[in-house]
């Protein structure tokens, strides 16, 4: 078995992907923390779902999938947070709602266009082997920018996850840095929806911060915990899968 692993390590296509996948991983396990602090672990579950059904859409028309399902999903975290903060509708109907509305639309597109053909498969069950080089530079660089910005506005986004009346009395502009959480959400959820598809692109955000909390009670030790856990289950996994 480990002859094998390191005989498939060894290729350049597959060093590639495992790269990419270990940012992503340390990217979703470093925004899960703060999603799941503030009661917004499902919005990823969502956010997939809508990328799902704009991919379709794009496909289905012949646009590049990436760049637009993108921009559209930065969109549609946005939305789903200022609907969630609305008294009328809560954050979990309103993530229900436009998770089921987006995953029908994408299933019926692809069932009256192309089919499930292989493309959207990958997408939607994730193929970790069927990125492309423009999908691997895009993804390390978005998922460096996105490690950056949460260095830097670290103690910023731990001030509004913790207590966001407290960090608007402290001159913090709460929307600013929602709104950020909500646009860094939405990239390493479309980034990351070629690896794990939108069905399990949630775990990566939602079981290493939970794991970790059941560990450490700082944030900080939750934050790195929850890093090294997501992006050592990542490995593990699509080592084995790759060799199988």
């Amino acid at each position: 078995m480990i002859d094998v692993i390191q005989e498939m390590i060894s290729y350049t296509f597959i060093q590639k992907a495992l790269i990419v996948g270990s940012l992503v991983s340390l990217c979703s396990a470093l925004l899960g923390v703060i999603l799941v602090l503030k009661r917004y672990s499902m919005i990823g579950d969502g956010l997939s779902h809508v990328g799902f059904g704009i991919l379709t859409i794009a496909v289905a028309l012949g646009f590049a999938p990436l760049p637009i399902t993108l921009s559209v999903v930065m969109v549609a975290a946005i939305v789903l947070l200022k609907i969630g903060n609305n008294s009328k509708i809560k954050s979990d109907s309103a993530i229900a709602l436009i998770s089921s509305s987006s995953l029908a639309i994408g299933v019926a597109i692809t069932s009256v266009t192309t089919g499930m053909n292989t493309d959207i498969c990958n997408f939607m069950f994730g193929s970790i082997l069927a990125m492309s080089n423009s999908d691997v530079y895009l993804s390390i660089v978005v998922s460096i920018i996105v490690a950056i910005l949460f260095i830097i506005y670290y103690r910023k986004l731990f001030a509004v996850t913790f207590d966001e009346e407290f960090a608007k009395a402290s001159g913090l502009k709460k929307e600013r840095y929602t709104n950020l959480i909500a646009l860094l959400t939405a990239v390493v959820i479309v980034i990351g929806m070629r690896m794990m598809g939108t069905m399990l692109i949630s775990s990566i955000i939602i079981f290493p911060a939970l794991t970790s909390m059941r560990i450490f009670k700082s944030f900080k030790q939750v934050v790195i915990s929850s890093g090294i856990v997501s992006v050592i289950s990542f490995l593990i996994r699509n080592i084995f899968v790759i060799c199988l």
